[in-house]
């Protein structure tokens, strides 16, 4: 149990380090968000849970494949955040990635790459 507190207040620092940044240096506090710093602990943190390299390489891979849709996301969030507020924005870019992840997962399938 004490690890599941120790990785929640770790995440939490990042994610709050980052909003704070973004306050007074916007393209700081993208470069640190961009950082692939929630997937390298979460990688050290599976090893460290399973001693098994296999899973470190597969959730690699799927997280490499799932870049691609996800970047869907920031391409329309400033586009529709500035057509209308910035929850509805935020919810329309919400789910245009929610799509983009069924269409990405059912191209991925065509192509029998296994996540």
């Amino acid at each position: 149990m004490s690890q599941f507190i120790i990785k929640t207040l770790v995440s939490a620092v990042i994610i709050a380090v980052i909003s704070t940044v973004s306050k007074r240096f916007p393209g700081l506090g993208g470069l640190i968000a961009s950082l692939p710093l929630t997937s390298i602990l979460a990688m050290i943190w599976l090893y460290q849970d399973t001693q098994d390299v296999q899973k470190v390489i597969s959730l690699s891979n799927s997280i490499f494949w799932m870049i691609i849709p996800s970047l869907s996301f920031f391409i329309v969030l400033p586009y529709f955040i500035k057509k209308f507020n910035f929850y509805s924005g935020m919810g329309l870019s919400i789910l245009i990635l929610a799509l983009s992840y069924l269409v990405s997962n059912q191209i991925l399938r065509y192509f029998k790459i296994k996540l």
